[in-house]
């Protein structure tokens, strides 16, 4: 009996001893454009792991992708354009933005010999820009042309991600581009090429925000906040730290050490994704104006015809705005 009491004894010390098993992985979708920065920086600078969150970092080459994994529940989060979330909660999905990451830097680049001098130049010429739908492509079809007199069928619109939009562009398959950054640096960098427009200066909004599900905000809203508190930690970096920031993060967006310029210098790529970190302005939270622009764009979606609505009325982007996040840190 002492001996089978013994046995007890020592594997009850066994459990008790043994560690608790990992819970299951956080996943955050992210794309590879500086307008995500923040969810590379908190992976890379171990910000998430600080905030004691074991995170899956998942890459996807469009918005679309990225928010039919969230609707799926393969993902938790996300950061990615708002009109994504709009467009599929127009159709039912519960989606929630739940957090700021970017405001809307898209710089408008085009070949030197185009003949291109500004956007109403851009009639009868050829475009590389996101996918129709997409946040790029609402605001320039909505914003962009339409405040330059121009409609979409004036304009060859080729829908493309950002790294094709620039091989197209230096290799003279189109005259001008629609690009995030880097891309629009590298662009310049490498090819003839000139920046002419900015919508950011002209017509800032916020270009992409995080996003969950109802369901993982409800079920895991602890993990989702400290998820946002390492992201805010991360665009403080970003902000005041470039030049750190461009250290944990330029392997994601140039593979070699140094990138040859048109005029055959080597730039290191940190001090190329520096500057471009420079150009950006990362916001954690949404304010009034960020989201009376959101319902702006909302309302361009609608009569673009890419965001339809059941009974046909107005889409009202309160509906998919959580901001508990921000309102319990005072933001």
């Amino acid at each position: 009996m002492k001996v089978v009491q013994s046995l007890i004894a020592a594997l009850v010390a066994v459990v008790v001893a043994a560690p608790a098993l990992a819970a299951e992985p956080f996943r955050i979708g992210y794309l590879r454009v500086m307008d995500d920065a923040q969810a590379i920086v908190a992976h890379e600078g171990k910000l998430y792991e600080k905030q004691g969150l074991d995170v899956e970092l998942v890459e996807f080459k469009s918005g679309t992708d990225l928010i039919k994994a969230i609707v799926g529940g393969q993902l938790d989060t996300g950061v990615l354009g708002f009109t994504n979330a709009a467009s599929w909660s127009s159709r039912g999905a519960d989606l929630k933005v739940v957090g700021g990451a970017q405001r809307g830097y898209h710089a408008l680049v085009v070949r030197n010999d185009s003949g291109v001098h500004a956007v109403a130049d851009l009639k009868g010429h050829t475009l590389a820009s996101q996918k129709e739908g997409s946040t790029a492509d609402t605001v320039l079809r909505g914003v962009v042309l339409k405040d330059a007199g121009l409609s979409a069928q004036d304009v060859d619109i080729l829908g493309v991600s950002p790294q094709v939009a620039v091989q197209s562009l230096v290799g003279k398959r189109v005259d001008a581009a629609f690009l995030f950054e880097p891309q629009a640096s590298i662009a310049q960098l490498i090819a003839p090429v000139t920046q002419i427009y900015e919508i950011g200066e002209t017509w800032p909004f916020p270009c992409m925000v995080v996003i969950t599900s109802g369901e993982v905000l409800k079920d895991r809203k602890d993990l989702v906040w400290k998820s946002l508190d390492a992201q805010r930690e991360a665009i403080d970096l970003l902000t005041h730290q470039p030049q750190q920031a461009a250290e944990l993060i330029a392997s994601y967006f140039i593979a070699e050490p140094t990138l040859t310029t048109q005029d055959g210098r080597a730039l290191p790529r940190e001090q190329v994704i520096e500057q471009a970190i420079r150009t950006q302005t990362f916001n954690a939270a949404l304010d009034r104006q960020d989201l009376d622009r959101m319902q702006e764009v909302a309302d361009i979606m609608q009569s673009l015809g890419s965001l339809k609505t059941r009974s046909g009325e107005r889409f009202d982007v309160g509906r998919i705005v959580d901001l508990q996040w921000q309102q319990e840190r005072g933001l």
